[in-house]
């Protein structure tokens, strides 16, 4: 048997903590518009913090499936850029405490994993584990971001139920967390923001703008939204700028517009699939975007 406190190593200094949110999102799983990476960095950027913990991240990665970049210089290795998997400590804007846990996604050992999580979260008091991540739509960025919140217990989230039913998707480390840490009593939760289908492989600050709203309504936590909302601002502009320059992706928006609008009103799916706007499909509105995208940083460097 091994024991999961192997796989992570606390700071000499770690404070008794009283019920503290552990927010967490990892790297390498589907997150559309980047949601849960933005909102991670943000608060990192934003916010005073230290590490508390760090991962055996040589235990947990396949290095063959993602190298480390190297620095070759001359005649000689110098540097390995080497990956961290770490839990903060941080206080929101209004000085409660809360943790943020963030990396690249384990390859391997997720079951030992998410028993190192939950000794962790017993060790650190942990209240409430929150996760979040973006997933790609067929909607509007012209209209709210839909979410859909997912919980251990009912009570955890509020708002509309997912309309999605009873499905199978592929797993994540995150969602293990969850699974795993909620059967055997810890409080954990997660938001999976719906982006626009033709943004998903491009930052849309907006998705992370929902998500932190997301766990503040549940957590009470408290973030400094304002630099994030302004890149938001300034990434729709620069959409409607392509969109108004583009008659056939106009179009395209329209019909997405004319979608959401009639199943927000309760019309039924059937009526939906029978739209007869021709629309390009999710990768050619994403290569649209990219393009332009692309030519707007040529123009800026």
């Amino acid at each position: 048997m091994f024991d999961p406190t192997d796989l992570y190593r606390l700071s000499g200094d770690v404070p008794e903590l009283t019920d503290p949110v552990l927010l967490y999102h990892f790297e390498g799983f589907v997150d559309a518009g980047g949601a849960g990476r933005l909102a991670v960095g943000h608060l990192l950027a934003e916010l005073e913090h230290r590490v508390v913990a760090t991962f055996d991240v040589d235990r947990l990665l396949d290095y063959r499936s993602r190298r480390p970049l190297m620095t070759f210089d001359t005649d000689r290795w110098v540097d390995c850029e080497t990956p961290e998997l770490a839990v903060h400590l941080a206080n929101d804007a209004s000085g409660t405490p809360f943790l943020v846990m963030s990396g690249p996604e384990p390859d391997r050992e997720w079951e030992l994993f998410t028993e190192a999580i939950g000794a962790l979260a017993t060790r650190l008091n942990v209240g409430k584990l929150v996760t979040m991540h973006g997933i790609p739509m067929a909607a509007p960025h012209t209209r709210p971001l839909g979410v859909t919140s997912h919980g251990t217990r009912p009570g955890l989230v509020s708002g509309p139920g997912s309309p999605f039913g009873k499905i199978q998707v592929p797993g994540s480390a995150a969602a293990m967390i969850e699974l795993r840490l909620g059967a055997r009593g810890h409080d954990a939760l997660g938001y999976a923001v719906h982006v626009p289908h033709y943004l998903a492989q491009a930052e849309y600050p907006r998705a992370a703008v929902t998500a932190l709203e997301s766990v503040t309504r549940s957590t009470g936590l408290v973030f400094p939204l304002e630099g994030l909302r302004d890149a938001a601002e300034k990434t729709t502009a620069e959409i409607e700028e392509q969109i108004i320059a583009s008659a056939e992706l106009s179009t395209a928006i329209q019909g997405l517009e004319q979608q959401y609008d009639a199943f927000t009103a309760g019309a039924e799916r059937e009526s939906l699939m029978a739209e007869t706007t021709p629309m390009p499909t999710g990768d050619e509105l994403a290569a649209q975007f990219e393009r332009f995208l692309a030519e707007r940083d040529e123009k800026d460097s």
